[in-house]
């Protein structure tokens, strides 16, 4: 197995140019992916009438280079490969097949078939921007957008694939120390790209079919700065500031708010006043300061016009922890909700609870503006931040409600 790293260096994607006779129907059955896919990849490309000489993006394929040894062959080299001997052929248009030469270089495709999203101790900003710059190399059919910027000026990305009339939005990471649910997030993206580009079933599920009925919007890191500041310390440039707002203190493990010590789920005018009253701190402060107005953040700001942009049919926030949901606000919840409430505490053994004590988070906003279902999920159980131990528990968990939120 060659290290996918190197597959991701500028130029490894697949990238095919077309032939006389070529259709994009006939490269996905050369390459066993759904034509669907493919044109997502291609979104300016007219597939009624390719050019000769045209390049094609391929996804779920990136490639390396072989040098030709003696006794090698196409037809070798494509057994190998586990790839149709054309394909080989169509990377190598300019290769004689018949006279292969030793020393010769051809490019070979590989398949990705397992997960590129790792598991670190310090998912950082910087981890996350990675791992979606690898997933929208291999992956082209998605889109990724920057709806904003932290206060640091971090992008906050936006996520985006599949076709259809209902849009689900999933974010992470509102909190600085619930970081993990960020990492689990990305996980069930990636396996959700596994399943769609190798035709492998999820909890033996096809999942082609709600690529085609369902938009995703995903944000899988609300507050960049409150999760750098959680796992590797303040910069220099605002320890001071951090530093007096923490007591004096460098453990910012039990850090929520954003950089300016504002709780970006306090911040939505969804009976703010009420909140701003009654929560304890009454300045900035690294949890539970709901701003000195709501929407006065650039993290908040940016969630709120991608919600209105969109008018998404279902929201779900990710939070740590109590292995429960929460999923009415003021009685102003639609009838669904209910429905689905119930489907989400079967599937994950959470416990559903209708309202609770608390107001201008994102779902509260979002029930109260559009009147559809939002959920708060909350998971794993413990002290934030909790440990990466809890990881395969609180993902087999989330799986579930995310397989069951495409039902919906």
């Amino acid at each position: 197995m060659y290290d996918l790293l190197h597959f991701l260096l500028p130029g490894f994607f697949v990238k095919v140019k077309v032939r006389s006779g070529d259709s994009l129907w006939y490269y996905s059955q050369l390459f066993m992916i759904p034509i669907d896919l493919i044109k997502d990849s291609n979104p300016t490309v007219d597939y009624t009438k390719l050019s000769i000489g045209e390049e094609i993006r391929i996804p779920s394929f990136t490639t390396y280079q072989h040098v030709l040894t003696n006794g090698d062959t196409v037809w070798e080299l494509a057994t190998s490969q586990h790839i149709a001997v054309d394909a080989l052929l169509l990377l190598n248009q300019t290769i004689n097949p018949n006279n292969l030469k030793v020393g010769e270089t051809l490019t070979l495709p590989n398949r990705v078939v397992s997960t590129v999203v790792l598991e670190n101790e310090r998912y950082l900003s910087s981890e996350l921007l990675r791992d979606i710059k690898k997933l929208r190399e291999i992956y082209p059919f998605i889109k990724v957008n920057t709806i904003g910027r932290s206060v640091l000026g971090h992008p906050l990305t936006e996520i985006r694939l599949g076709n259809g009339k209902r849009t689900i939005h999933i974010n992470a990471a509102f909190h600085a120390n619930e970081w993990i649910t960020t990492m689990v997030l990305m996980a069930i993206l990636n396996d959700y790209l596994l399943s769609l580009s190798n035709s492998k079933p999820l909890r033996g599920i096809n999942m082609l079919p709600f690529y085609n009925s369902v938009v995703l919007s995903i944000v899988p890191m609300v507050n960049p700065d409150g999760v750098d500041l959680v796992l590797q310390g303040p910069a220099d440039r605002i320890k001071n500031e951090v530093v007096h707002l923490n007591k004096g203190s460098n453990d910012f493990t039990g850090w929520k708010a954003n950089i300016r010590g504002v709780d970006l789920n306090n911040q939505y005018p969804a009976n703010w006043e009420v909140e701003k009253e009654r929560k304890e701190p009454k300045s900035p402060s690294p949890r539970d300061f709901p701003g000195k107005d709501p929407l006065t953040e650039p993290e908040a700001i940016a969630m709120a016009n991608l919600a209105k942009q969109n008018l998404f049919d279902c929201l779900i926030a990710l939070h740590t922890q109590g292995e429960e949901f929460y999923w009415g606000y003021e009685r102003l919840e639609p009838i669904e909700s209910e429905r689905i409430a119930a489907e989400f505490a079967r599937v994950s053994g959470y416990k559903s609870v209708r309202y609770i004590d608390s107001h201008a988070g994102y779902k509260d906003w979002f029930i109260q503006e559009f009147r559809r279902p939002g959920f708060t999920i909350e998971l794993g159980k413990g002290i934030n931040p909790l440990p990466l131990s809890q990881f395969d528990t609180i993902y087999q968990k989330m799986l579930g409600i995310f397989i069951a939120a495409l039902y919906m």
